[in-house]
């Protein structure tokens, strides 16, 4: 069984399927750790990892199924599509990088 759009037309479930393990694998990666080096016990910590990813996974499902248009499919530029990769991978390393200053934080000469 597909899902479907609000429309009612059958949408691919791959993208969202992928962009939602992808959500699960960072926020379970880095949630737990990050809330527990500012204090909040393990099952807070679970907690509130738990809510931010069912919030991506909502949005995700939001803008990659309910909201999808299959019939306004059209080529992409490869320069254009080239640059928001570019652009994405730039934007994963520098949070990347910011989620981990706290960890590295006791380790930094004062």
């Amino acid at each position: 069984m597909r899902p479907e759009n609000s429309r009612g037309i059958p949408v691919d479930p791959v993208p969202f399927i992928v962009v939602a393990a992808m959500g699960f694998l960072f926020c379970y990666s880095y949630g737990p750790i990050y809330l527990m080096e500012f204090g909040a016990e393990l099952g807070g910590a679970l907690g509130y990892t738990t809510m931010v990813f069912l919030a991506f996974a909502w949005y995700a499902y939001y803008r990659l199924v309910w909201t999808a248009r299959p019939d306004l499919r059209v080529e992409v530029p490869a320069h254009l599509r080239l640059r928001r990769l570019v652009l994405g991978a730039l934007v994963a390393a520098g949070v990347l990088a910011l989620l981990s200053l706290p960890l590295l934080g006791p380790h930094l000469p004062r």
